[in-house]
């Protein structure tokens, strides 16, 4: 005789999700066959249609709610449709909704002053784009006006965006086209202390990897770089993160070679780390460029490359412009998220809440043996399977297997590493302690039914 789980039961929240009343999930089924490209990823073997969300939570078309452990791909930052973030979302829409930067705005002035008191040392130049891979593509052509130099290096198993210069930085075949697109690009090792050669029991882990930069820049370029692109913890890559001091020995290679140091914190910036409030800072470096999206507006159209002064100057040559960079009702929202993230101390909760969920993911390693690997830092999270400990290879199956059972459950998680066998987990930043022991118990669940 078997013995029937019950069905794990999300906490209690005071929000009654409004009465829907459009199209069915099949007509919209059938619209986005029809009328939207086939390249469109879509989660899950049944698809799911949110309509709804309020801090944490999503809610579908018939009311069911879900906790969203993966903050629309780490986008939300202080939560889906939080109170103040919408009521200064409204009142700017109703009063200006659209200038460009070639008239004076006072949201847009007061938010760039606002972002730049964030940052340490002089980055202090704010450009606000639209996307993170329009804020690396605007990165990459700073790097090399201002250095005069053409050569990048990335790392890889990253993922800087998916345009045509960014795919270049990318270094994941599942997302770059048969197209050409490195232009200059170097891939380097990736420090990974889990799957490569020097692992976190080694104190000096961070400068041996650091070395394969520069052998990368003594034999794959001309000696002279333009830049170096690395994400402190690569997200799509699958929460790997990067051992202590690697950054600082790899930022000192790429400045003897000319090079400018950028940051890509679109997933780990404004607070989600916890320890910091970017991600670049738990390695004690400071960057030359800051590249910014997904969590600075919490859902808006907006991204930021934050620089030196001298080196915005490089865009003066010649007129550059974005027609929505610096829109007021998104810059309105991103102002909002950095009061928010300070009033409501979302960075300490990324702190405590973060701390908790990675006791919940040791006591689930502990009890199942398919987890290779826990990481991370703050609410950026993940949780590597793998059919076997020692050799490590890959349970890429039961990754997806885990995930859809999730869902089924009432949680929304993402996955990704380059064999697709890592939960991705990370949150919207205000979920609670009665949240995690709901992911916790709902991973236990799953684990346990492969």
């Amino acid at each position: 005789m078997t013995t029937q789980l019950k069905t794990p039961e999300l906490p209690p929240f005071d929000h009654q999700p409004k009465k829907y009343t459009g199209p069915s999930f099949e007509k919209v089924e059938e619209m986005r066959k029809q009328y939207l490209t086939p390249a469109l990823l879509t989660y899950y073997k049944k698809p799911i249609m949110i309509v709804e969300g309020s801090m944490q939570y999503l809610y579908d078309e018939k009311g069911r709610r879900y906790l969203d452990g993966f903050g629309g791909i780490v986008t939300i930052s202080v939560g889906h449709c939080h109170p103040y973030v919408t009521a200064k979302t409204r009142e700017q829409f109703e009063t200006l909704q659209h200038t460009t930067t070639i008239y004076y705005h006072p949201t847009v002035a007061e938010y760039g002053k606002a972002l730049a008191e964030k940052l340490p040392g002089d980055l202090s130049s704010v450009y606000f784009v639209n996307s993170g891979s329009e804020a690396n593509d605007l990165a990459i052509m700073m790097s090399r006006l201002y250095t005069g130099n053409y050569d990048i290096i990335a790392l890889r198993n990253g993922y800087h965006g998916g345009s045509s210069s960014t795919m270049g930085l990318t270094a994941h075949s599942t997302w770059k086209f048969n197209y050409p697109h490195n232009n200059g690009v170097h891939h380097a090792v990736l420090p990974d202390t889990y799957r490569g050669p020097w692992g976190t029991d080694d104190p000096d882990a961070g400068v041996k990897y650091a070395a394969d930069v520069k052998d990368l820049i003594q034999f794959g370029t001309p000696g002279r770089v333009s830049a170096f692109f690395a994400e402190t913890i690569q997200g799509v890559g699958g929460s790997v993160v990067l051992p202590d001091g690697y950054l600082k020995a790899t930022y000192k290679h790429v400045r003897e070679a000319g090079g400018l140091c950028i940051a890509d914190e679109v997933q780990t910036g404004f607070g989600r780390t916890g320890e910091k409030y970017w991600g670049f800072e738990t390695q004690g470096v400071i960057p030359d460029i800051v590249t910014m999206a997904k969590g600075i507006g919490n859902g808006a159209p907006l991204a930021a490359v934050v620089t030196r002064p001298e080196i915005s100057e490089a865009l003066s040559e010649r007129i550059h412009f974005n027609t929505f960079g610096g829109n007021p009702v998104s810059c309105a929202m991103g102002k909002a998220v950095l009061e928010v993230i300070d009033k409501e101390n979302i960075q300490q909760n990324c702190v405590d809440i973060g701390a908790y969920l990675m006791e919940g993911y040791q006591k689930l390693k502990s009890k199942h043996d398919i987890i290779g690997d826990v990481r991370g830092k703050g609410l950026m999270t993940g949780v590597e399977l793998v059919k076997d400990r020692q050799t490590k290879e890959p349970a890429t199956a039961e990754c997806f297997q885990v995930f859809e059972r999730a869902k089924e459950l009432g949680l929304l998680v993402g996955k990704g590493g380059f064999f697709g066998s890592v939960l991705r987990i990370k949150p919207p930043m205000c979920i609670t302690r009665q949240d995690v022991d709901f992911i916790i118990e709902v991973l236990d669940i799953a684990l346990g039914e492969l």
